[in-house]
């Protein structure tokens, strides 16, 4: 079976059932095609066991809380990590009208949008794991409560990919050259700090020179190299240099359809807070791990665009940081009574 065949079979009729976002319909296809899966969601959600409890906890309360809400898919692939498991990658956003609170953060009685990067891992015809960011901090931004410091990059909603093929039909011709090219990418990276100056990365031999990075809320967009390396990638390195350092402490499950890659693990870095200058964190000296979910499309052999999801909210988690709980002091100086 062809891994499109695979992705529409187990899981379309869910993402089907989400688009117009009717609970029941909702609950019963999940039932049907992730009855037992653990479902491992961002911060603050955490680790669940079975489609029921993930409805209940997870995917309702947005329900309630966002008037006719609707999951918006732009990107979908389907292929095998190296390790020879299937997993279906989803990339778009939660849209509606916000009339309740949601996770404490208060409704603005308008249209709001929630980015989210999915993966699915299927088995013997059933979704077993879920591996999920929602852009949480993208909610808290536009209900004007921003508890974390300032972001280096520009604000910009995540477009669908410029070729708008990102749901296929995907080129299965150019998938193993596709997930090469982003592995031997990933390779390079690890190598600067520690290896060398920026030169040993070799940007200019993977990266499209007018590529887009897509970086999460508290991060930010970037256009080209020298904007992502000033925005995200020299403050990020600074403050861990010895990223890449722990592969026993990661995984990495890396799949591709036709021009797109996409990488998920729980957690799939690790590295030390040693310096200064990364979203405001100080240099504890203690190590931290990042869930980074991402998403590439290649044009001409080289990344044209990535989406990337980080899950920020559990990075402060880890060092002690209730983002949360600055968030409610905001809502008093807000007015919130």
């Amino acid at each position: 079976m062809a891994h499109n065949d695979t992705a529409t079979r187990v899981m379309g009729p869910v993402f089907d059932a989400m688009r117009g976002f009717e609970p029941d319909a909702v609950r019963a296809e999940l039932a049907k095609a992730a009855p037992a899966a653990v479902f491992r969601m961002c911060h603050p959600f955490g680790t669940l066991k079975g489609a029921d409890a993930y409805c209940d906890a997870v995917l309702l309360p947005l329900a309630q809380a966002m008037q006719d809400l609707r999951r918006q898919e732009v990107i979908r692939i389907a292929g095998r990590d190296q390790d020879g498991a299937m997993w279906v990658g989803s990339c778009g956003a939660y849209t509606g009208k916000w009339v309740q609170d949601w996770l404490g953060i208060p409704a603005t009685g308008c249209f709001a949008t929630m980015r989210f990067h999915e993966f699915y891992r299927i088995e013997r015809g059933a979704c077993v794991e879920m591996q999920a960011v929602w852009e949480i901090p993208e909610m808290m931004m536009q209900a004007d409560l921003w508890p974390m410091v300032p972001q280096l990059g520009r604000f910009q909603h995540a477009p669908a990919p410029m070729t708008q093929d990102g749901r296929g039909p995907h080129a299965a011709a150019l998938t193993e050259a596709s997930r090469q090219h982003v592995i031997d990418m990933l390779t390079a990276m690890i190598r600067h700090p520690l290896q060398g100056g920026p030169e040993v990365m070799e940007l200019e031999r993977y990266w499209h020179p007018q590529f887009m990075w897509y970086g999460p809320c508290g991060i930010g967009t970037a256009c080209g190299i020298e904007e992502f390396r000033r925005c995200h990638q020299i403050p990020f390195l600074n403050a861990m240099p010895d990223r890449g350092q722990y592969p026993e402490k990661t995984t990495h499950h890396v799949m591709a359809e036709g021009a797109y890659v996409g990488v998920t693990g729980w957690p799939d870095m690790c590295q030390t807070l040693s310096g200064d200058g990364w979203l405001g964190l100080p240099p504890l000296g203690r190590q931290i791990t990042l869930r980074s979910l991402d998403f590439w499309r290649l044009e001409n052999g080289k990344i044209r665009e990535n989406w990337v999801l980080v899950d920020l909210l559990d990075i402060y988690a880890q060092i002690g940081v209730d983002v949360f709980a600055r968030m409610e002091e905001l809502k008093w100086s807000r007015g919130y009574r």
